[in-house]
């Protein structure tokens, strides 16, 4: 069966399990058992007290019964049991996700909407790498108001690339014109598309560029919206 890294697996216990800042030794008992329960594993340490040196081996010991993708959920759902502020955690959480991120479910980069965006986006890998770096940011639930700077500047060097300037995104309205004139796109449409980069480059001012407090709940929405907007931008201009 495999396991993270014994390494990776003890820098994660050593922060969850924190005397001051992380779990108590019942929290890490009760979670333990919720998912021992849920994947039908059997633990060493399911109750409190533990028959352990610390509340570090304990979890340490009872992570070691579950398959690497368990390990990943337990560990990032743990996380996410404890503050938001807490700057260790949220440096975990990170390495959690850049090391072992393809071992996330649910991923929004596997949606039909976003694939199709990068494989319109392969012709473009600057802006690519900048929409690949978001993507990963968005899933590993880190650095909020960098997942939305990073989105943004993948839509604003596409565009760049498309008309062949170097201004910012929010003066190109009347170039994106241009593109959706030549490639016979209605009035309508156009009005439509031109509104909507109208309102997102105001969103991303007021929301982003100038306040550290993204509401999550937003965040879903703006990557698939900008997402669809890329694609159809690049169609047209082909």
């Amino acid at each position: 069966m495999a396991k993270i890294d014994p390494t990776f697996i003890l820098y994660a216990c050593d922060i969850l399990a924190e005397t001051d800042s992380g779990l108590s030794g019942m929290k890490i008992a009760e979670y333990s058992n919720s998912y021992a329960i849920k994947y039908n594993r059997v633990i060493p340490h399911g109750s409190y007290p533990f028959n352990a040196p610390n509340k570090r081996t304990a979890l340490r010991e009872n992570l070691n019964v579950f398959d690497k993708p368990e390990q990943f959920t337990i560990i990032k759902e743990l996380c996410e049991l404890l503050p938001s502020t807490n700057e260790k955690v949220k440096e975990l959480k990170s390495k959690l996700f850049i090391r072992y991120g393809t071992l996330a479910s649910e991923k929004i980069s596997q949606t039909e909407l976003i694939q199709k965006t990068k494989h319109w986006l392969s012709d473009y890998p600057t802006a690519l790498k900048q929409y690949e770096n978001a993507l990963t940011k968005f899933e590993g639930g880190i650095f909020e108001r960098n997942t939305l700077d990073d989105l943004r500047l993948s839509f604003e060097l596409l565009v760049k690339e498309l008309v062949g300037n170097n201004k910012s995104l929010e003066n190109q309205i009347p170039e994106i014109c241009r593109i959706l004139d030549k490639a016979g796109i209605s009035t309508e449409l156009k009005n439509m598309v031109q509104k909507i980069i109208d309102y997102y480059t105001k969103y991303q001012n007021s929301h982003v560029k100038h306040n550290d407090l993204v509401n999550s709940n937003e965040m879903e929405y703006v990557i698939e919206l900008t997402s669809v907007i890329m694609k159809f931008l690049i169609k047209a201009n082909t």
